[in-house]
């Protein structure tokens, strides 16, 4: 039983022994991965084109006049007097406050000035009379004085109960609520017998909707474009255009409003308004869309493919060739024009670049183009 046990152990340490050196020459017979070796890729020399394409810009719709709705006076609403969402007419009478308490405090202050008007009668009947007593010596001066001092009093009392009068008969204005200029009024905040306070209570919005604005950021780098823009008395129906998806184009073009009054220290760039017919209200305020500029100053521009380019952590990056090793190159991205891109910064004419096979290079990648690997084989 020992000596077959023996056996066994010796045939099983020879197999292991084998096995090990079969995987060892198995191992020595594959292939290596080499990081020196050259990287097949393909190259372009780059050019500049003449183009016409369009700039796009991240844009809002917003209104060219709007404002909130609070009521002046603290009291409950009596009556809402439109349809949510209607398009009023300036000067419409959109909602009512009870106007009891105004108009009674209104009437008292109307009685109050007519006393104040009746004692300034008297006064300056008694301060006239006194005058005339002081002409004749029949009257001691210090009664004179105490005449028209009254009679100034009582004026002045006038006066005060005019501005009360003047001051009660806005409160009692202020308890109808009037539509501020044309436009679309919102969804009301209130129902009738709700209580609202003043200065505080929002409600409703109203705003112009026809024509309507949008507003887009520009680089300060592009505000001399935009000003000669603005300057201009008329566009082709193409210069400015806004659109929410690659086939969904607002079919009215636009015109240059505005250029704000200063660059934004923070972000380096300077907001521009566009005015856009909206008579069919496809617009509203607070829509997001992107503003489509027309750029045809035939200024040549530098159009890669758009397979040449990399992303790293947001930044962008082309390879570019220097003999047989190739270097990244960080590159600022213009407009997208079909399967090519713009490169606003970053690239010369006739620099060679990579434009296939840029997965596999790395900065220093030695590289070997179509041709030469063809020129290796043989």
């Amino acid at each position: 039983m020992i000596q077959n046990f023996s056996k066994k152990a010796i045939i099983a340490s020879i197999t292991s022994i084998l096995l090990l050196s079969a995987c060892h020459n198995s191992n020595n017979d594959a292939p290596q991965y080499d990081p020196n070796a050259a990287v097949s890729v393909v190259t372009e020399t780059v050019t500049t084109q003449t183009v016409s394409y369009f700039d796009q810009f991240p844009a809002s719709v917003v209104a060219l006049n709007q404002v909130e709705l609070r009521p002046q006076v603290s009291g409950y609403i009596t009556g809402v007097y439109f349809s949510d969402g209607q398009r009023v007419s300036k000067g419409q009478k959109l909602y009512s406050i009870d106007e009891q308490m105004y108009s009674g405090n209104y009437q008292q202050a109307v009685a109050n000035l007519q006393v104040a008007e009746s004692n300034l009668i008297k006064a300056q009947k008694d301060a006239d009379r006194y005058h005339e007593l002081e002409t004749k010596d029949a009257v001691a001066k210090q009664q004179v004085d105490y005449a028209n001092s009254a009679r100034d009093v009582a004026s002045k009392q006038v006066d005060a109960a005019k501005a009360n009068v003047k001051s009660l008969q806005t409160s009692v204005k202020y308890t109808t609520i009037t539509a501020p200029f044309s436009g679309t009024i919102g969804i009301s905040q209130v129902k009738t017998g709700a209580a609202v306070t003043a200065g505080v209570t929002l409600l409703n919005t109203v705003s112009t909707d026809d024509p309507i604005a949008v507003d887009f950021s520009i680089d300060q780098k592009e505000i001399y474009r935009f000003s000669k823009l603005q300057q201009q008395k008329s566009y082709s129906d193409s210069t400015f255009q806004i659109a929410f998806s690659e086939n969904e184009v607002y079919p009215y073009s636009g015109k240059l409003d505005l250029l704000d009054r200063a660059v934004d220290p923070l972000t380096g760039t300077l907001k521009v308004r566009l005015n856009f017919p909206n008579k069919q209200n496809l617009l509203r305020s607070g829509m997001s869309c992107n503003v489509r500029v027309l750029n045809d100053n035939n200024a040549p521009v530098i159009l890669i493919p758009n397979k040449a380019v990399t992303e790293q952590l947001g930044e962008f990056f082309v390879y570019v060739a220097s003999g047989n090793k190739v270097s990244q190159r960080k590159v600022s991205l213009g407009t997208a024009i079909g399967q090519n891109i713009i490169i606003k910064e970053g690239l010369k004419e006739n620099e060679v670049i990579i434009i296939d096979g840029v997965q596999k290079l790395h900065e220093g990648s030695v590289i070997k183009t179509g041709n030469e690997a063809a020129a290796s084989k043989k």
